[in-house]
């Protein structure tokens, strides 16, 4: 059974970017006001490059998501591509 694994979710007063685990994928799901991105990648790396081009993402919830990133690779031993998905409460 596939679950829809939330990897990591950052909201500030610019914006919010979720990034998700789905299908062995990672899908990217960006807003803020007046704009709205989802894409899916294959890695975390792919992400990460995919939101530093994101024009209606600012540099503050960009270094945001990159601490949030860098502590869910952390507490997972691994990025998700790598098996890093077995997060608390998932199935």
């Amino acid at each position: 059974m596939n679950v829809t694994r939330h990897f990591s979710d950052t909201r500030t007063d610019e914006g919010r970017v979720r990034i998700l685990v789905q299908f062995g994928r990672l899908v990217l799901e960006a807003e803020g006001p007046g704009w709205h991105h989802r894409s899916v990648h294959a890695d975390l790396g792919d992400v990460t490059v995919e939101l530093a081009w994101l024009p209606g993402l600012g540099a503050r919830l960009y270094g945001d998501v990159m601490e949030d990133v860098a502590r869910q690779v952390q507490l997972d031993g691994a990025a998700p591509e790598c098996g890093g998905t077995d997060l608390p409460g998932a199935a």
